[in-house]
């Protein structure tokens, strides 16, 4: 009896409240980040820059993100501090994302509107963004597992968090549908405004919510009292020792690759390839979102185990699989199928982005004292191997030739933004699940416990 009652705190479900407090955490991270991902390559050629030189800025703020949070995670297993550093990052976001969409500030104070300046003056604040950004999610993702021991409260604080990223990506697509349909871009200072309104509003409306977080969540160290084993600092040594690590680490990157590289594309694909309506450009990704949103509300109810954790994710990479064929061959007369397409793109991101992270928890365990390195060093894959994608694939944006499929006045080309939309993440979906199966994803007494009570009855 008194074994149980030890043992409570650590494996008891949280509640309801707690769920929601920290899942409001990284909304400014998430609004930020859908704005890169969906617009800034979109931005940068709009306003004059190449697709290659796009593709720098681009990779410059990856890879500021990618050493950022091997740093910052080493930092948090030694020093603690989460709320700290979580609020640390999103200051610096709050102050930088605006100049990365605000127009270029070194052109103005030098009075020089040459495009390497302005390639330079992006990717240095681009990088600086990023820096904030990585410091935010890697003190944010790491919280999990000090929060709760229980594996299904630990996925539900995933789900509520990734439930919130459709929020935020609702909320950025919401503002960009009025700018767009309020300020007309016909000129490169117009496009310049209207993706500063819509810098503006991001960071105000995702500040709000850090602050709610801020106030509603407490230091996971004062909460939970861990055994003095389990509190000191786990070894980098001993992760990579383990196979578990590098299965988890593959798929992790790779659903970011089928998550980012798709968002990257999503809105030339809809504009150039498939010719919809400018609005197109925010519903198709809205629709993807609201679907996202259901799914990652409907997985917090879910008692989880290893089991279910491969089975879910092999279920949403399937999904992304026959998702990024339709995209291949979807001609343009018949554009408007693309929205029944972004249903099932939202069902397969949410399945496989929850899935994912909360295979990290289950690799972590109880072993806390290295939860900030595993999601550091998972991310700064996550982030080289998106720049890099994303690069290769813009650098080959201009020069790569369309290819015709068929004769008819209605053909389908295979574009880069085609590949890069549909091959890429279907491919990645593939191996994601091959991984997936040789997983042991079992861990051993209540750390896969299924919960004794619903968290949001």
């Amino acid at each position: 009896m008194a074994g149980g009652s030890e043992e409570d705190p650590f494996t008891k479900p949280i509640g309801r409240w707690s769920v929601f407090y920290y899942g409001v955490g990284h909304m400014l991270n998430d609004i930020t980040a859908s704005c890169w991902f969906t617009y800034l390559l979109l931005f940068l050629t709009q306003i004059g820059l190449s697709p290659r030189d796009a593709a720098i800025v681009m990779l410059s703020g990856q890879v500021a993100d990618a050493f950022a949070t091997i740093f910052t995670g080493e930092l948090i297993d030694r020093f603690g501090h989460f709320k700290i550093w979580h609020a640390a990052g999103s200051i610096l976001v709050a102050i930088s994302f605006s100049s990365v969409f605000g127009g270029c500030l070194p052109c103005s104070i030098l009075h020089n509107d040459s495009l390497t300046l302005e390639t330079f003056s992006y990717s240095m604040f681009a990088a600086i963004f990023n820096i904030g950004w990585a410091a935010t999610q890697v003190s944010h993702m790491a919280m999990v597992n000090c929060i709760s021991l229980n594996s299904t409260s630990r996925v539900a604080l995933t789900s509520c968090r990734n439930a919130f990223t459709m929020v935020a990506n609702l909320g950025l697509y919401a503002i960009a549908l009025v700018v767009f349909g309020v300020i007309k871009a016909g000129s490169k200072e117009n496009t310049e405004t209207q993706y500063r309104w819509i810098a503006y509003s991001s960071i105000t409306i995702g500040f709000c919510f850090v602050v709610i977080f801020l106030m509603g969540t407490e230091e996971p160290r004062m909460r939970i009292d861990l055994r003095e084993s389990s509190r000191a600092r786990t070894p980098w040594v001993y992760w990579f020792r383990k196979l578990l690590y590098y299965q988890v680490a593959v798929v992790y990157l790779l659903t970011r690759l089928v998550l980012n590289v798709s968002q990257a594309y999503l809105a030339f694909f809809v504009i150039d390839d498939l010719q919809m309506d400018q609005s197109a450009k925010a519903l198709v990704p809205a629709i993807i979102y609201i679907s996202s949103f259901v799914v990652s509300v409907l997985l917090q109810e879910i008692p989880w185990n290893g089991r279910r954790l491969k089975a879910y994710y092999s279920a949403g990479g399937i999904i992304w699989i026959f998702c990024g064929a339709a995209i291949l061959l979807l001609p343009r007369d018949i554009s408007s199928f693309m929205y029944a397409i972004s249903i099932f793109i939202g069902i397969a991101n949410a399945l496989m982005m929850v899935t994912a992270i909360s295979m990290q928890s289950v690799l972590v365990g109880a072993e806390v004292g290295g939860c900030a390195f595993v999601c550091g060093s998972l991310s700064f894959l996550d982030k080289m191997s998106c720049g890099l994608a994303l690069y290769v694939l813009q650098s080959h944006q201009s020069t790569s030739p369309r290819t015709q499929l068929n004769n008819n006045q209605e053909s389908v080309y295979l574009s880069v933004t085609r590949y890069g939309l549909g091959l890429v993440p279907a491919l990645c979906s593939f191996v994601g699940v091959a991984v997936t199966f040789f997983m042991e994803l079992e861990a051993p007494g209540s750390l896969l416990k299924p919960l004794r009570q619903t968290l949001l009855e």
